[in-house]
């Protein structure tokens, strides 16, 4: 399956099907007068995050999603159905922008999670709304609202507890697949890892999922390379594990760059707590490690770990250090990422094993008369 973590979607909610004009009119039926029934609400578009999916493909092959419009109502009172909705099944962690790609409309970090990016529109009145003692014969309806027409992007950060940077061919993959049953690609060339892979670690009877993004080199914050964009699935991480290679000649420069890079991207990368390592140690002899260790602590300012994930040294360490400030971290701030404060309608918001669809529809009747009151004055 190929890995796509950005998608441009246009979508469109239903319109709201018309009023009816209708006149009761039966044979020997004394009193007859107005019966024509309200108009459907059009069928609203939602993004629901769901289990089993870790990529924005299918995406590639659909980009426009219509719901349906409301019925229109009919004779005999008969109101019109609701238009069907439609459901965006998107990964645990995607997030929804406007066109511009900077209003950020909602952040679905939990499964189950579901919000409604676009309404459908009110139906119409009939003519039977409108009858009263002044006005016994109204000959005259209300045509549904029109829905609402939008293009949003859709953008995915991998929800992990630790992540892995460092350089291209700093170790990050292998170490990936020495922890984990996770089979990224492994190769002697840079840029081997192309998108980000996820792997379950287990340590002492814990579990944590850690997240391995393509290296980053010098200027990957102007476009070197292949950017920096993948460090958006590291922004939910609890810590970040920064690999320096052993084969590097300046060790301590090797890890300055790639901390500069995580500086010029920002979104408090920096911020996060961060274990070293010198990754690959079984490729030097001994005198060449112990002056490598030197460089990288004068560097990073603390003694980083000696790993290499070949021989397994120093692996087990490493993944305690890692679980410890994850336990912390998690012990202080829940299980999951805290979401971004934004003006959400409750409405357009829905979390599993609360209210259904349906239970949506419960302020529909004061929001059309409001609608319909506006439309007839």
């Amino acid at each position: 399956m190929k890995f796509l973590d950005q998608a441009k979607v246009y979508i469109k909610s239903g319109d709201g099907g018309a009023g009816s004009v209708s006149f009761r009119r039966e044979k020997f039926i004394e009193f007859g007068g107005p019966d024509g029934g309200d108009g459907g609400r059009g069928g609203d578009v939602w993004v629901e995050a769901v289990n089993g999916l870790n990529t924005l493909i299918d995406f590639r092959f659909q980009q426009h999603f219509k719901a349906t419009i409301g019925t229109h109502g009919m004779g005999r009172n008969r109101a019109g159905a609701k238009g069907a909705d439609v459901t965006l099944k998107v990964p645990v962690g995607t997030q929804v922008f406007e066109e511009d790609e900077e209003t950020l409309i909602c952040d679905l970090t939990r499964e189950g999670q579901r919000y409604r990016v676009a309404a459908g529109g009110n139906g119409g009145f009939g003519n039977a709304y409108f009858k009263s003692s002044v006005n016994q014969a109204p000959d005259w309806a209300n045509p549904g609202l029109p829905g609402e027409e939008k293009t949003i992007w859709l953008r995915l950060k991998l929800i992990a507890d630790a992540g892995l940077v460092g350089l291209p061919n700093a170790g990050k993959s292998t170490f990936l697949a020495a922890v984990t049953r996770a089979r990224p690609k492994i190769a002697n060339y840079p840029f081997t890892t192309l998108h980000p892979n996820l792997g379950v670690a287990t340590i002492d009877g814990q579990e944590f999922v850690l997240a391995d993004i393509p290296g980053l080199i010098e200027g990957a914050h102007e476009g070197v390379g292949i950017g920096d964009r993948f460090l958006g699935h590291v922004e939910r991480t609890r810590v970040l594990l920064h690999l320096v290679s052993a084969q590097e000649e300046k060790v301590g420069k090797a890890y300055k760059t790639v901390k500069h890079e995580l500086e010029a991207y920002g979104n408090e990368l920096t911020d996060k707590p961060e274990i070293v390592a010198l990754s690959q140690i079984d490729v030097v002899d001994e005198e060449t490690l112990k002056k490598k260790k030197r460089e990288l602590a004068r560097a990073c300012g603390k003694t980083p770990f000696l790993i290499s994930a070949i021989t397994g040294s120093g692996m087990t360490e490493v993944l305690r250090a890692l679980r410890d400030i994850i336990v912390e971290a998690n012990g202080g701030a829940g299980q999951e990422a805290p979401m971004k404060a934004l003006k959400v309608r409750h409405r357009d918001m829905q979390s599993s094993g609360s209210e259904d669809e349906s239970g949506d529809n419960s302020d529909l009747d004061d929001e059309r008369r409001s609608d319909g009151e506006e439309q007839q004055g």
